[in-house]
């Protein structure tokens, strides 16, 4: 039986919304999707979705990605509790935000079209439903703050990949040029790199070696505080 206290509280609705960056090689690219439903129906929107009665929130995250991308393997994290009275013009409704990184050239083929999805370049991107665009400010600001201690830029890469594809992820992020031969020697410094015996012709005749983030030399290492950049 419900406590007299908690039936008086107000009742309230609790959403997941997904920020979804992947990058193209050029560009740190946020996944946005056409509203199905009134308000705002029509206008792009993060994806998103209620959570129900009898799952967490992470779990409700984790089937909203499933659903739109077929994977349950992608990496997500918590970002941020959007709470204004009056973000949702239709209800009072909390919205837990996470961030996602997905590699879009592995996994573009399996969305679900049902709500047009559309990689968008956040140079480019458009006026979003509600306080979206708020969540995508503070998901750059985080994904920023967490590459430069930990590697999660490599989900955003294809398994192997070349120096020059690893320095355009971190300048994509940081919307910033680096130098070139500092970022390499930086990186390589770090140990967490092996390097194969390939190379990726598709840039250049000579073609840059392909390299694989060692990931166990790097749980090895992680005590120290490694810096990426």
């Amino acid at each position: 039986m419900t406590p007299q206290h908690y039936r008086k509280a107000d009742r309230l609705l609790v959403a997941a919304d997904c920020i979804i960056f992947g990058f193209d090689g050029r560009e740190l690219k946020v996944l946005i999707v056409k509203r199905s439903f009134e308000p705002e129906a029509g206008r792009w929107s993060l994806v998103g979705g209620f959570v129900d009665a009898r799952e967490s929130v992470n779990d409700a995250a984790a089937r909203i990605l499933k659903r739109l991308t077929g994977l349950d393997n992608i990496y997500m994290e918590q970002l941020h509790c959007f709470g204004d009275v009056n973000r949702d013009p239709a209800a009072r409704v909390i919205s837990i935000a996470y961030f996602a990184l997905i590699n879009i050239a592995d996994y573009s083929r399996q969305l679900n079209l049902e709500h047009e999805p559309h990689w968008c370049s956040l140079k480019n991107l458009p006026d979003l439903i509600f306080d979206h665009g708020q969540m995508v400010k503070l998901a750059v600001e985080r994904l920023q703050q967490k590459i430069a201690t930990h590697p999660v830029g490599f989900e955003l890469l294809p398994r192997k990949f070349t120096l020059p594809q690893l320095q355009n992820l971190y300048e994509a992020i940081y919307q910033a040029k680096l130098d070139r031969r500092n970022f390499s020697r930086k990186i390589l410094s770090l140990g967490i790199l092996k390097k194969l015996d390939e190379k990726e012709k598709g840039s250049s005749k000579k073609g840059a070696f392909l390299y694989v983030f060692d990931r166990k030399r790097y749980e090895q290492l992680s005590h120290e505080g490694l810096k990426f950049v």
